[in-house]
């Protein structure tokens, strides 16, 4: 018998977007858990620093890459790059704490489309769409601290 697998890591390469016009390469370590079948985590990182931790819903990710999705902290777009626009991104908009001057902390993220469309493929080799569960008992637990 072969033992199923209980989560996922991949590394990526993406571009944070940088002023109107430049990009700087950072890390994405993508995480799955198929203990936690509805979220996809994402450490970036920088020349050896964590500069930010999210927790994505799955299904919003896949439908970011097909049409703009999120209304909140999160927002995600497909994006075409390119003279001919066949090069295929998705747009990652996260928004943070608020700043002294009432505006909030911003980031674009940009990611190679067919990269997280592989990654997602993997999460659902694990824990099919629509097959997603959670164990009540054991969250209503860890909410209340055991009592």
């Amino acid at each position: 018998m072969i033992p199923s697998i209980q989560s996922l890591h991949r590394t990526l390469v993406m571009q944070l977007k940088a002023g109107a016009s430049g990009r700087c390469p950072v890390l994405a370590h993508l995480g799955y858990e198929a203990a936690d079948p509805f979220a996809v985590t994402a450490s970036f990182s920088h020349e050896g620093r964590v500069l930010a931790r999210w927790r994505f819903d799955r299904q919003m990710l896949a439908e970011g890459m097909v049409r703009p999705v999120g209304e909140g902290d999160v927002r995600l777009a497909p994006q075409s790059v390119g003279v001919t626009g066949v090069w295929q991104e998705l747009r990652v908009e996260l928004f943070g704490d608020p700043r002294p001057d009432g505006g909030r902390q911003h980031a674009v993220i940009l990611a190679w489309a067919p990269a997280i469309e592989r990654f997602l493929q993997e999460t659902y080799a694990m824990v099919p769409l629509g097959r997603e569960s959670v164990d009540v008992d054991e969250f209503l637990s860890e909410l209340t601290g055991g009592c």
